[in-house]
C-alpha cells in the first residue's frame, strides 16, 4: 500500500490467506499453556470477558506470577492477570474487576470438578463438627430448602458458608474446663 497522501484505498485483495484457524496449542504443550488455556474469565464485564478470551485464543495472555495490589483495599490480593480489584472488592462495589465501571457483570456456574471439590470441603467440615454443631446446621439447610428463594444461588451459597463457619468458630471459642483439678 503506498504512502502517498489521499491514497489509503486497497486496489487489490490480501496476498497470503489463512487456510487454517490459529491453535494455541500447536507446538506448546506444556502444563502453562494448559493452565491457561483451561483459564475460565468470569466477575468481569461482557467487553472485557471477551478481550480476555482473545488474549487466550491468540497466546497474549500471561499470567500473574506473583498477587498484585488492589486500587480498592490495597492489599496484594488480585490473583488474575489484567484485573485491578480483587473479586470481594469488585463483588461489595457491583463493579467489573478489571476495567472498574459499573456494567452487567458474568458470572459462570462453577465446573462439575470444581462442584465436587467443593462438596468434599463441605463433606470435611462437615465432619469435624461435633453431632449437636453438626444437627443445627442440618436443620438450618433443610430450612433454607424449604423458604422461597428470593436471592441468588451465590448469596445463598455465602450464607451457609457463613453459618458453618459461626459454628466452627464457636466450637473452637467453647473453653475447656478442667474440673479434675482441685485448686482449694
Amino acid at each position: 500500500m503506498s504512502t502517498q497522501k489521499g491514497n489509503a484505498t486497497r486496489s487489490r485483495p490480501q496476498k497470503y490467506k489463512n487456510r487454517t484457524a490459529f491453535k494455541n496449542n500447536l507446538h506448546d504443550t506444556s502444563q502453562q499453556t494448559k493452565g491457561i488455556n483451561a483459564t475460565r474469565v468470569s466477575e468481569v464485564c461482557q467487553r472485557c470477558k471477551e478481550i480476555i478470551e482473545w488474549k487466550i485464543k491468540y497466546k497474549k495472555y500471561k499470567p500473574l506470577t506473583q498477587p498484585k495490589k488492589c486500587v480498592k483495599c490495597d492489599n496484594k490480593s488480585v490473583k488474575r492477570a489484567y484485573h485491578i480489584m480483587c473479586d470481594p472488592c469488585g463483588q461489595k462495589l457491583g463493579v467489573c474487576s478489571k476495567c472498574g465501571q459499573s456494567k452487567e457483570i458474568i458470572h459462570t456456574p462453577p465446573t462439575q470438578q470444581e462442584q465436587f471439590q467443593l462438596d468434599e470441603e463441605m463433606k470435611q467440615l462437615l465432619k469435624s463438627l461435633p453431632e449437636r454443631k453438626r444437627r443445627t446446621f442440618i436443620r438450618f439447610l433443610n430450612k433454607s430448602r424449604v423458604d422461597p428463594v428470593d436471592a441468588d444461588k451465590e448469596s445463598r451459597a455465602e450464607e451457609i458458608l457463613k453459618k458453618l463457619n459461626d459454628l466452627k468458630i464457636e466450637e473452637n471459642s467453647e473453653d475447656d474446663y478442667d474440673y479434675d483439678s482441685d485448686d482449694d
